[in-house]
């Protein structure tokens, strides 16, 4: 485990500078993910943050006591990454994964190239999450039009203001099918500008009860921070043979319902 006194000197020291600014902004009072509000759901004793030496910012789901799952996007590339989560005297952890998987229908040029993607990723952790940490149970329902979900994640809250990352906040949105069914992706919607910004990518999508559905990987809306209008999460279902093969490969059993 690695906490910022002895990361320091490293060339993540901006990972650690970032990692204490969390630490700081999460306690000043903040009113919501994109018009959520703090959690304390299922979910978010499942949730860590998912940080990079590039300065990106994600949020992940704990399927076991040492694996994370998390949007593709949030581990791709060559940066650096690192589990954070806030210690018992709320300082800083950071602690550096021993693997990590990207699933293999992952494209990065997917947005620009109007292909499918497949964006998510498997981060083991160089050692066990501290208790409190509940891996998620999973599921492979397929929501449709119309269903309720929560939405969760330490992204930006209502106003774009940085200092708002690093709570757990969740939403309660609907499912829409914009361009009909899917069997990759869940498209989610809620009232008054709810939903997923940034930060909030890999974080979880769950049933009422708490089973994880699908993670977020992007939302879209207008304004400075383009959140609020739709976010869009991957379904974890029709992917369950790749998180259970390489989580297997770990010597790990996620749990789904």
């Amino acid at each position: 485990m690695i906490t910022p006194k002895s990361f320091r000197g490293s060339r993540l020291a901006g990972l650690v500078a970032a990692a204490a600014a969390l630490s700081v902004g999460s306690a000043r009072p903040v009113s919501a993910v994109i018009g959520g509000a703090e959690s304390a759901s299922p979910p978010a004793g499942s949730a860590v943050m998912v940080l990079t030496s590039r300065g990106g910012m994600c949020s992940g789901v704990v399927i076991a006591p040492d694996v994370v799952l998390t949007a593709g996007h949030c581990v791709a590339g060559t940066a650096e990454t690192r589990i954070h989560f806030k210690g018992p005297d709320g300082a800083p952890v950071l602690i550096a994964p021993s693997a990590r998987a990207l699933h293999p229908g992952y494209d990065p040029g997917a947005i620009a190239g109007r292909r499918r993607s497949i964006d998510l990723a498997l981060v083991r952790s160089s050692e066990p999450l501290p208790g409190r940490f509940a891996p998620a149970t999973l599921s492979a329902d397929m929501p449709r039009k119309g269903d309720a979900v929560a939405l969760g994640g330490y992204g930006l809250a209502q106003g774009g203001d940085p200092r708002s990352t690093g709570t757990f906040r969740s939403a309660a949105l609907g499912v829409v099918e914009p361009y009909g069914p899917s069997r990759i992706l869940l498209w989610l919607a809620g009232a008054g500008r709810a939903g997923a910004c940034e930060g909030d990518s890999g974080g979880p999508v769950a049933l009422p009860g708490g089973a994880g559905v699908a993670v977020t990987s992007g939302a879209a809306g207008s304004g400075g921070r383009d959140c609020g209008a739709m976010s869009q999460a991957v379904l974890l279902g029709p992917q369950r043979d790749w998180i259970d093969r390489i989580a297997a490969a770990w010597s790990r059993e996620p749990a789904w319902r």
